[in-house]
């Protein structure tokens, strides 16, 4: 029992549920192995987009993060493995400072996920997953939405074939999020091409798929990250899968989970 994507405190859009909580109530729940991917610091230069700037930790938090990891790993060692992990945005522009974060820190890491949560467009980035309104801001600036989901999936593409050195994260973050909302903004994209790529792209260079829990508990989704379609395309290829619940309270743990083991039987 893994979950390899699960937040923390030092999230500003999560909850304060205590680290502690969190490794007790995966323990209880039966889990072995968890991976604290909380998000990383933003790269240098870029502004967070996001009505409170709230998308990630900031730099002079990561140190606090590190150690307190680093003891709490210690201290549960003979109940759980505890992996101390990033969520690393892609960013379009922003590769080479990502590369050298990673450089800085990633020595200090035992897991990562590479995500895409922000697009370019028109000069700017925006959000693609903070609320409703502003995908329908989004819809707006690309003119449609086939638009939105071809940048994102073209980025997407792009956070996969990136060199970002040694320590490029090994597992790329929820795949599939520009659905979030797609019981509100239906779309006829045929992604089917371009995931096949993301896939092949992903097995040639032995990356790992994130299998997100947290779409199928919100109300606009209603499936995980990637749906079932994409799990078996993944599949196919030996790409391995993580369960990662993603969340961002301890009562968060284990959503969507119920997914994962429906496609198992």
């Amino acid at each position: 029992m893994r979950d390899g994507h699960i937040h923390t405190p030092f999230c500003p859009h999560g909850s304060d549920d205590a680290l502690h909580e969190y490794i007790e109530r995966a323990i209880s729940l039966g889990y072995t192995d968890i991976s604290f991917t909380e998000h990383a610091p933003l790269p240098k230069g870029f502004i967070d987009p996001t009505p409170y700037q709230d998308s990630a930790m900031k730099e002079e938090q990561l140190a606090s993060y590190v150690s307190i990891l680093q003891s709490l790993k210690k201290q549960y060692e003979r109940h759980i493995r505890i992996r101390i992990g990033l969520e690393v945005d892609f960013i379009l522009g922003y590769e080479q400072k990502t590369k050298e974060f990673l450089n800085e820190i990633g020595p200090q890491l035992d897991d990562s996920i590479l995500s895409v949560h922000f697009l370019h467009v028109d000069d700017r980035y925006m959000c693609i997953d903070y609320s409703e309104d502003m995908f329908g801001d989004i819809v707006t600036s690309f003119g449609c939405i086939e638009r939105v989901y071809d940048a994102y999936y073209r980025t997407v593409l792009a956070s996969v074939v990136a060199d970002l050195g040694v320590h490029k994260p090994k597992r790329i973050g929820h795949i599939t999020l520009v659905r979030k909302f797609h019981r509100a903004y239906p779309c006829e994209y045929d992604a089917t091409n371009i995931i096949a790529h993301i896939l092949d792209e992903m097995k040639n260079r032995q990356l790992e798929l994130d299998y997100n829990g947290a779409g199928a508990v919100k109300p606009l989704c209603l499936e995980p990250y990637p749906p079932h379609w994409v799990v078996k395309e993944a599949v196919k290829r030996g790409i391995p899968l993580v369960y990662g619940s993603d969340a961002h309270s301890v009562a968060g743990l284990h959503q969507g989970i119920e997914h994962m083991l429906m496609y198992k039987e």
